[in-house]
Protein backbone atom coordinates (compact mmCIF):
# COMPACT_ATOMS: atom_id res chain seq x y z
CA UNK A 1 0.00 0.00 0.00
CA UNK A 2 1.31 3.24 -0.46
CA UNK A 3 2.84 5.90 1.65
CA UNK A 4 0.91 9.56 1.43
CA UNK A 5 2.23 10.92 4.20
CA UNK A 6 5.60 13.90 3.24
CA UNK A 7 8.74 12.28 4.04
CA UNK A 8 11.10 15.00 6.05
CA UNK A 9 12.72 16.03 2.78
CA UNK A 10 9.99 17.11 1.26
CA UNK A 11 8.55 18.95 4.45
CA UNK A 12 11.75 20.99 4.64
CA UNK A 13 11.51 21.70 1.32
CA UNK A 14 8.52 23.25 0.79
CA UNK A 15 9.24 25.05 4.24
CA UNK A 16 12.45 26.66 2.30
CA UNK A 17 10.35 27.17 -0.05
CA UNK A 18 7.16 28.86 1.91
CA UNK A 19 10.39 31.20 3.20
CA UNK A 20 11.48 32.30 -0.28
CA UNK A 21 8.21 32.45 -1.32
CA UNK A 22 7.74 35.09 1.77
CA UNK A 23 10.49 37.03 0.57
CA UNK A 24 9.38 36.96 -3.27
CA UNK A 25 6.23 38.34 -2.25
CA UNK A 26 7.60 41.15 0.32
CA UNK A 27 9.51 42.53 -2.75
CA UNK A 28 8.55 45.63 -3.76
CA UNK A 29 7.34 46.02 -7.18
CA UNK A 30 6.12 49.28 -9.65
CA UNK A 31 2.12 49.66 -10.08
CA UNK A 32 0.08 52.28 -11.70
CA UNK A 33 -2.83 53.10 -10.86
CA UNK A 34 -6.42 52.88 -12.76
CA UNK A 35 -7.93 55.17 -10.80
CA UNK A 36 -7.53 57.08 -7.28
CA UNK A 37 -7.05 54.79 -4.19
CA UNK A 38 -6.99 55.91 -1.03
CA UNK A 39 -6.54 53.38 2.10
CA UNK A 40 -4.57 52.39 4.96
CA UNK A 41 -3.38 48.81 6.18
CA UNK A 42 -1.42 48.75 9.55
CA UNK A 43 1.80 50.29 8.06
CA UNK A 44 0.97 50.87 4.54
CA UNK A 45 -0.81 53.95 3.79
CA UNK A 46 -1.59 54.76 -0.04
CA UNK A 47 -2.82 57.74 -1.42
CA UNK A 48 -2.98 57.80 -4.94
CA UNK A 49 -4.51 59.46 -7.76
CA UNK A 50 -5.30 57.50 -11.42
CA UNK A 51 -1.98 57.51 -13.13
CA UNK A 52 0.50 57.68 -10.41
CA UNK A 53 3.12 54.98 -10.29
CA UNK A 54 4.69 53.86 -6.68
CA UNK A 55 6.57 50.74 -5.25
CA UNK A 56 4.80 48.68 -3.03
CA UNK A 57 4.95 44.92 -1.74
CA UNK A 58 4.28 42.29 -4.73
CA UNK A 59 1.75 40.39 -2.80
CA UNK A 60 -0.12 43.64 -2.29
CA UNK A 61 -0.07 44.41 -5.68
CA UNK A 62 -1.37 41.30 -7.41
CA UNK A 63 -4.15 41.72 -4.56
CA UNK A 64 -4.62 44.96 -5.98
CA UNK A 65 -4.35 43.79 -9.46
CA UNK A 66 -6.88 41.21 -9.25
CA UNK A 67 -8.85 43.68 -7.92
CA UNK A 68 -8.49 46.10 -11.01
CA UNK A 69 -7.08 48.90 -9.08
CA UNK A 70 -3.76 48.76 -10.40
CA UNK A 71 -1.37 47.41 -13.26
CA UNK A 72 1.75 45.98 -12.14
CA UNK A 73 4.48 47.05 -14.14
CA UNK A 74 7.31 44.30 -12.55
CA UNK A 75 10.40 42.87 -14.46
CA UNK A 76 10.00 41.26 -17.96
CA UNK A 77 9.31 38.01 -16.94
CA UNK A 78 8.80 36.57 -19.97
CA UNK A 79 12.23 37.41 -21.23
CA UNK A 80 13.49 36.76 -17.48
CA UNK A 81 12.60 33.27 -18.31
CA UNK A 82 13.54 32.94 -21.65
CA UNK A 83 17.46 34.24 -21.40
CA UNK A 84 17.74 31.82 -18.28
CA UNK A 85 15.95 28.80 -20.08
CA UNK A 86 18.70 29.61 -23.21
CA UNK A 87 21.57 30.14 -21.01
CA UNK A 88 20.73 26.55 -19.41
CA UNK A 89 20.38 24.98 -23.33
CA UNK A 90 23.74 26.67 -24.94
CA UNK A 91 25.63 25.30 -21.38
CA UNK A 92 28.30 22.92 -21.65
CA UNK A 93 27.04 19.01 -21.29
CA UNK A 94 28.91 19.07 -17.52
CA UNK A 95 28.25 22.98 -16.74
CA UNK A 96 25.39 24.31 -14.62
CA UNK A 97 23.86 27.83 -15.76
CA UNK A 98 23.50 30.00 -13.21
CA UNK A 99 19.64 30.31 -12.08
CA UNK A 100 18.21 32.74 -8.88
CA UNK A 101 17.76 30.98 -5.50
CA UNK A 102 14.09 31.63 -6.11
CA UNK A 103 13.57 31.23 -10.11
CA UNK A 104 10.99 28.49 -9.44
CA UNK A 105 9.09 30.41 -7.21
CA UNK A 106 9.21 33.30 -9.93
CA UNK A 107 8.11 30.93 -12.59
CA UNK A 108 5.28 29.43 -11.08
CA UNK A 109 4.00 32.97 -10.24
CA UNK A 110 4.84 34.32 -14.17
CA UNK A 111 3.35 30.54 -15.06
CA UNK A 112 -0.18 31.78 -13.08
CA UNK A 113 -0.49 34.55 -15.32
CA UNK A 114 -0.28 33.24 -18.38
CA UNK A 115 -3.42 32.25 -20.66
CA UNK A 116 -3.43 28.60 -21.04
CA UNK A 117 -1.65 28.25 -24.75
CA UNK A 118 1.33 30.14 -23.74
CA UNK A 119 1.61 28.30 -19.79
CA UNK A 120 1.64 25.10 -22.07
CA UNK A 121 4.14 25.98 -24.37
CA UNK A 122 6.85 27.39 -21.75
CA UNK A 123 6.00 24.02 -19.38
CA UNK A 124 7.23 21.85 -22.11
CA UNK A 125 10.62 23.99 -22.43
CA UNK A 126 10.75 24.46 -18.62
CA UNK A 127 10.69 20.19 -18.57
CA UNK A 128 14.03 19.99 -20.88
CA UNK A 129 15.27 22.47 -18.18
CA UNK A 130 14.39 20.69 -15.33
CA UNK A 131 15.65 17.44 -16.91
CA UNK A 132 19.34 18.89 -18.34
CA UNK A 133 19.99 20.33 -14.53
CA UNK A 134 18.66 17.13 -12.76
CA UNK A 135 21.10 15.09 -14.99
CA UNK A 136 23.97 17.58 -14.40
CA UNK A 137 23.61 17.91 -10.37
CA UNK A 138 22.95 14.07 -9.86
CA UNK A 139 26.13 13.41 -11.83
CA UNK A 140 27.84 16.30 -9.64
CA UNK A 141 26.28 15.17 -6.33
CA UNK A 142 27.51 11.93 -7.01
CA UNK A 143 30.99 12.89 -7.11
CA UNK A 144 31.38 15.64 -4.56
CA UNK A 145 29.62 17.78 -1.76
CA UNK A 146 28.06 20.93 -2.38
CA UNK A 147 31.00 23.35 -3.29
CA UNK A 148 30.26 27.61 -2.69
CA UNK A 149 30.91 27.59 -6.18
CA UNK A 150 28.21 25.08 -7.65
CA UNK A 151 25.82 26.51 -4.47
CA UNK A 152 25.69 29.73 -6.03
CA UNK A 153 24.22 28.41 -9.42
CA UNK A 154 21.61 26.99 -7.81
CA UNK A 155 17.65 27.50 -6.81
CA UNK A 156 17.00 26.65 -3.36
CA UNK A 157 15.10 23.43 -4.55
CA UNK A 158 18.01 22.29 -6.61
CA UNK A 159 19.77 22.77 -3.17
CA UNK A 160 18.07 20.39 -1.35
CA UNK A 161 18.26 18.01 -4.62
CA UNK A 162 21.91 17.79 -4.42
CA UNK A 163 22.11 17.49 -0.50
CA UNK A 164 19.75 14.24 -0.13
CA UNK A 165 21.25 12.83 -4.12
CA UNK A 166 24.98 13.54 -1.98
CA UNK A 167 24.43 11.91 1.11
CA UNK A 168 22.30 8.93 -0.67
CA UNK A 169 24.99 8.03 -2.77
CA UNK A 170 27.36 8.63 -0.09
CA UNK A 171 25.39 6.13 2.22
CA UNK A 172 25.27 3.78 -0.84
CA UNK A 173 29.23 3.75 -1.46
CA UNK A 174 29.48 3.30 2.17
CA UNK A 175 26.90 0.36 2.32
CA UNK A 176 28.18 -1.46 -1.11
CA UNK A 177 31.92 -1.55 -0.54
CA UNK A 178 31.73 -1.67 3.45
CA UNK A 179 33.99 -4.74 2.83
CA UNK A 180 36.88 -2.84 0.81
CA UNK A 181 37.03 0.37 3.57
Amino acid sequence: MPNYQCSSNEKRLARIQDSYKLGYLAEEVKVQYKSALEVSLDEINIESKEGDINAIPRWLAQNLSESGIVTIHDKDDAAYVSRTLNLERIARAHDLSSINADFYIRVNDYLSSLDEKDRERIIVSLNSFVVSRVEKIVKLAATSTLTPAIREKLSVEERELYDLIHESTTAFKKKVLKKFD
